[in-house]
C-alpha cells in the first residue's frame, strides 16, 4: 500500500533517536553522524533494524545534517551521503523510508542573511537526491523558522511527488525559537500542501501537550508527534533525559483524543520507547483530524483568526495619495514602512499592500516592501495586485499565510489568481465584477460571487478562505448603491458561507465631512455581516465603530479591550509620535528602525555628551526590548532587528566621537565560540549581535572551534569572559573539554554556556560559571561581570 493511502486508515509508527543510539555505540563527540553512512554502514543499518524490530513502520535516513552548510568540508558530496543513507535504511527491512531533512543552520533574510532562493535550492538538492535514491516520503523536521520550513516544503512539493511530512520544534513558551506559534505553523504548512504536520524535539510529551492541542485546533491533516524522552537532566555527572519508556507512553495516550496518528521519538528515545508506542496503538481507536472550517491569516510570529471583525489598513496604496505615489517614484521605503507602523499602532489587524504605479517595477517593489514590512511588523499582509507574476513572487517569499486582493469574475482573473491561492494556501478576496463591469443589481453580484466560489472549489479552496467584496459604490453618484451592496453582502454570506470584505471609504467620495459618512456606513455594514473592513485605522471614529460593534456583539469578553482603550482621558493619554521621523531612541529601537534610531541619536548628540546618550538612552532602550522579549511580548526576529537598529545609534555616537577627536571608550572583550564538532552557530551569532550593541567587543571564533584555539585566544588577548555554544548532545563533551583546558591553562575569568541541549544543572556539572538560556541572559551576565 502506498504511504498516502496507508495514512488514511492506519497509525504510523516512526523510529526513535539516531544520535542517542550512535552515542551509545561509541560515536566520538563532535563526529558528523552522516559520515557513518559511508564509514560504518553496518552500524546505521543495525540501528534502523532495531527500530523496525521494535515496531517502526517508517525509519528516517541518517541525513539530518546532509546539506551544503552542515556537511561542508566533510570530504564527500551530499549526494554520496544521502544515497548511502537511503540504502542503509532500506537494508533494515522497514515498510517505509523517509528522507530526513533538517534545518540548514543559518537564519533566512530578513532576520538573517541567507536568501530564500538559496535555501530552496539547498533543500531541493537534498530532496531530488533522496527521491532518486528511492525514499517513500520527505520528512522535514526540527524546524524553528516558518519561512525556512516553507522553503523546504516548496522544494519537496515542486521537485517530487512523494508525501511531505513537516514538524517544528517548540519551546516551553509555546513558540519556536524564532517565535512561531503552533497555529501559524498549522495553517501555513497544510496550506502549502504538506501531507502531515506536527511537533518534534525540544520538549518531552508532557510539555508538548498544550502546544499540540493548539496545533490540532487548526489542523485538518494527519498529525505527528515525535517528542524527546522528557527533559534533559544531570545525575551522577552524566547527561540524560528524565522520562522512562513507561512514563513516555502514558503521556502519549493524551494525544489520541487530539487525533494524532503518527508517533515516534526524538532525543533520548530508543527502541524500547518505540516498542511501547506500538503496543499502545495496537488497541487504540484510529481517528484522523476533522476538516476545520476556520479562516485565519498569519505572519511568522502572529496568528490572526478571522472569527470576528478584522480591520485591513488601507494606507499602503497609491490610489488618491500624492505622497505615497511620490514615495514609490523616489523609492522612499522608509515612508512606506512608516505608513505600516502607524496603522499597526492604530489597531489594524492586517495591512493591505499595493505598490502598483506606472513606471514602477511592481514585482520588485512588492518583494522589497513586503520583506521590509515583515522585518519590522508582525501583522499579516494582504497582497494587493491583479498581476499573477507580482503575486507569485511575493507569495513565495511571504512568511506565513497572507490574503490575496483580488480575484474577480473575469476568466483571466479566475485562471490567473485562483491557482496561486490554492498553491500557497492563502485567503483570497473575490470582487463581484466581471467583463461587463460592476453589476447594477443585487442578483447579478450574487451570481458572480457564486461563480467565484464554485471555481475556487475546483481548485480546492473552501468557502471559509474566500472573502467576497460586493463593492462599495459612491453614494453621491449611485444613491441606491449602498443598500444594494449591503443586501448583496448579507446574502452571499448566508448562501455560500464565505467571509465578506468592503473598501468602506469609497461610499463618501465627492461629499463633505466624509468621515461622518464612512463611520456610519461602517457601523451598518458590520451589523450586516462585514468581516474585513478596509479602512484607515488612524481615523478614531472608524476604529471606535469596530470596537463598539465587538463590544455589543460579545466579541470583547469582559469589555476588556474597550475599557483599556477608552478609559483614558485626553489629559492622561500618552501622545504617540505622529511619524517614525519624530521617534525617540527607545521607540525606534523597539520597532527596529535603524535610520530613525540614528536620527534620534544625532539629535541628542547635539546637546548631550556621547557617553550620556549611550548610558541614558541607547542601553535603556535595549533593556526595554530585552524585558519585552523575556515577557514573550516580542520575539527573536524583533529582538535581532532591535539590536541592529541600536547599532545604527551606536554608529552615530562613534562617528561623533571621531569627528570631535574624542577617544572611544575601550570595550570589554568577550570570546564567543561554537564548540568543536558543532556546526550550528545561529544561537551564537544572535548572542554576538545583541552583545555588540550593548557595547561589548566580541571576538567571534566561529563554529567547530577546538578547545586549544579558545585557550590560546583567551591567553594572547587577555580575555576574561568566554561564551561557549552547543546545540547537539554529541558535542557537550567538547564543551566540557574546552572549559577544562581553560582552567588548566590558568584562566581566571568566567565561562558562560548556552544551547538547546543544556540545562543549568549540566552547565554547573561541566564547570561553567553561568548558564544562559538566550541572548538577553548573556548580556545580563556580561553586565554583571564587567560591572557595566
Amino acid at each position: 500500500m502506498e504511504l498516502k493511502e496507508y495514512l488514511k486508515s492506519n497509525f504510523l509508527v516512526l523510529d526513535g533517536a539516531m544520535g542517542t543510539m550512535l552515542q551509545n555505540a561509541g560515536m566520538e563527540a563532535g563526529a558528523l553522524p552522516e559520515l557513518y553512512n559511508l564509514t560504518n554502514p553496518e552500524l546505521i543499518t543495525s540501528i534502523h533494524r532495531q527500530y523496525v524490530e521494535a515496531g517502526s513502520d517508517m525509519v528516517l535516513t541518517c541525513t539530518f545534517g546532509a546539506n551544503e552548510k552542515k556537511a561542508a568540508g566533510c570530504g564527500h558530496e551530499i549526494e554520496e551521503l544521502i544515497t548511502a543513507a537511503v540504502a542503509n535504511a532500506r537494508a533494515s527491512g522497514a515498510k517505509f523510508v523517509g528522507l530526513d531533512v533538517g534545518p540548514i543552520g543559518e537564519l533566512l533574510a530578513p532576520t538573517g542573511t541567507l536568501d530564500f532562493d538559496d535555501a530552496y535550492r539547498m533543500f531541493a538538492r537534498q530532496i531530488v537526491c533522496g527521491a532518486q535514491a528511492g525514499v517513500d516520503a520527505i520528512y522535514i523536521e526540527t524546524m524553528t523558522d516558518l519561512l525556512e520550513t516553507k522553503a523546504a516544503v516548496l522544494a519537496a512539493k515542486e521537485n517530487c511527488d512523494l508525501p511531505v511530512f513537516a514538524t517544528m520544534s517548540f519551546e516551553a513558551t509555546g513558540r519556536t525559537f524564532l517565535g512561531v506559534p503552533p497555529e501559524a505553523a498549522a495553517i501555513t504548512l497544510q496550506g502549502l500542501g504538506a501531507d502531515a504536520i506536527g511537533i518534534n524535539c525540544s520538549l518531552g510529551p508532557v510539555e508538548i501537550l498544550p502546544i499540540a492541542a493548539r496545533m490540532a485546533e487548526y489542523a485538518s491533516i494527519p498529525l505527528i508527534l515525535k517528542p524527546n524522552a522528557g527533559l534533559p537532566v544531570v545525575s551522577d555527572g552524566s547527561f540524560h533525559y528524565n522520562i522512562t519508556p513507561e512514563q513516555f507512553i502514558e503521556a502519549l495516550r493524551d494525544y489520541l483524543p487530539l487525533r494524532f496518528t503518527i508517533f515516534g521519538g526524538c532525543c533520548g528515545t530508543s527502541p524500547e520507547y518505540i516498542k511501547n508506542i506500538r503496543t499502545m496503538l495496537s488497541g487504540a481507536e484510529f481517528a484522523l483530524p476533522e476538516r476545520k472550517r476556520t479562516a485565519a491569516l498569519c505572519s511568522g510570529t502572529k496568528f490572526v483568526p478571522a472569527d470576528g471583525v478584522c480591520v485591513i489598513g488601507e494606507r499602503i496604496n497609491p490610489t488618491g495619495k500624492k505622497k505615497f505615489k511620490a514615495a514609490l517614484q523616489e523609492h522612499d521605503i522608509d515612508y512606506i514602512i512608516d505608513q505600516g507602523i502607524e496603522q499597526a499602532d492604530a489597531g489594524a489587524h492586517i495591512l493591505d499592500v499595493n505598490v502598483g504605479l506606472p513606471g514602477i517595477d511592481e514585482r520588485e517593489m512588492m518583494l522589497e516592501v513586503t520583506q521590509e514590512l515583515q522585518s519590522v511588523l508582525d501583522l499579516p499582509l494582504q497582497l494587493d495586485s491583479n498581476d499573477p507574476n507580482v503575486l507569485e513572487a511575493s507569495l513565495r517569499r511571504y512568511n506565513g499565510v497572507p490574503m490575496i486582493n483580488s480575484v474577480n469574475g473575469e476568466e483571466a482573473s479566475l485562471n490567473g489568481i485562483l491557482p496561486l491561492a490554492a498553491k500557497y494556501g492563502t485567503m483570497v478576496v473575490g470582487l463581484t465584477l466581471d467583463e461587463n463591469g460592476i453589476p447594477d443589481s443585487v442578483e447579478k453580484r450574487i451570481a458572480i460571487a457564486e461563480k467565484i466560489v464554485t471555481r475556487a472549489a475546483q481548485y480546492g479552496i473552501p468557502p471559509e478562505r474566500i472573502a467576497i467584496d460586493c463593492l462599495t459604490l459612491t453614494v453621491s453618484a449611485e444613491p441606491s448603491g449602498a443598500m444594494q451592496t449591503l443586501s448583496a453582502l448579507t446574502e452571499v454570506k448566508r448562501r455560500f458561507g464565505v467571509k465578506t470584505c468592503l473598501g468602506v471609504s469609497n461610499i463618501s467620495f465627492g461629499l463633505p465631512q466624509r468621515e461622518r459618512i464612512n463611520a456610519h456606513f461602517l457601523a451598518i455594514a458590520l451589523a450586516a455581516g462585514l468581516d474585513f473592513p478596509i479602512i484607515n485605522p488612524n481615523i478614531a471614529s472608524m476604529m471606535s465603530a469596530v470596537d463598539v460593534h465587538n463590544l455589543l456583539h460579545m466579541r470583547d469578553e469582559g469589555s476588556v479591550h474597550y475599557i483599556e482603550k477608552y478609559a483614558v482621558t485626553e489629559s492622561t493619554a500618552a501622545a504617540a509620535p505622529t511619524s517614525t521621523k519624530e521617534m525617540d531612541i527607545a521607540t525606534a529601537v523597539r520597532k527596529g528602525l535603524g535610520d530613525e534610531c540614528a536620527t534620534a541619536t544625532e539629535h541628542l548628540l547635539d546637546s548631550n555628551d556621547p557617553l550620556v546618550v549611550v548610558s541614558d538612552h541607547l542601553i535603556p532602550a535595549l533593556d526595554i526590548v530585552g524585558d519585552l522579549f523575556e515577557q514573550n511580548k516580542l520575539f527573536l526576529p524583533q529582538l535581532i532587528r532591535a539590536a541592529e537598529a541600536a547599532k545604527c545609534g551606536f554608529d552615530a555616537v562613534r562617528a561623533r566621537l571621531a569627528k570631535t577627536g574624542s577617544a572611544e571608550p575601550s570595550a570589554n572583550k568577550v570570546i564567543l565560540a561554537t564548540v568543536k564538532g558543532d556546526i550550528h552557530d545561529i544561537g551564537k551569532n544572535i548572542v554576538k549581535v545583541v552583545m555588540e550593541n550593548y557595547g561589548f567587543s566580541i571576538i567571534d571564533l566561529g563554529r567547530d572551534v577546538p578547545p586549544e584555539r579558545v585557550v590560546q585566544t583567551a591567553r594572547e588577548q587577555n580575555v576574561r569572559l568566554v561564551g561557549l555554544s552547543a546545540l547537539m548532545t554529541t558535542t557537550l563533551g567538547a564543551m566540557e573539554e574546552t572549559i577544562r583546558q581553560l582552567r588548566a591553562d590558568g584562566f581566571d575569568g568566567k565561562v558562560f554556556v548556552g544551547g538547546a541541549v543544556l540545562t543549568p544543572d549540566y552547565a554547573e556539572t561541566i564547570g561553567a560559571d553561568y548558564y544562559c538560556k538566550d541572548a538577553k541572559a548573556s548580556v545580563d551576565v556580561a553586565k554583571e561581570f564587567f560591572g557595566a
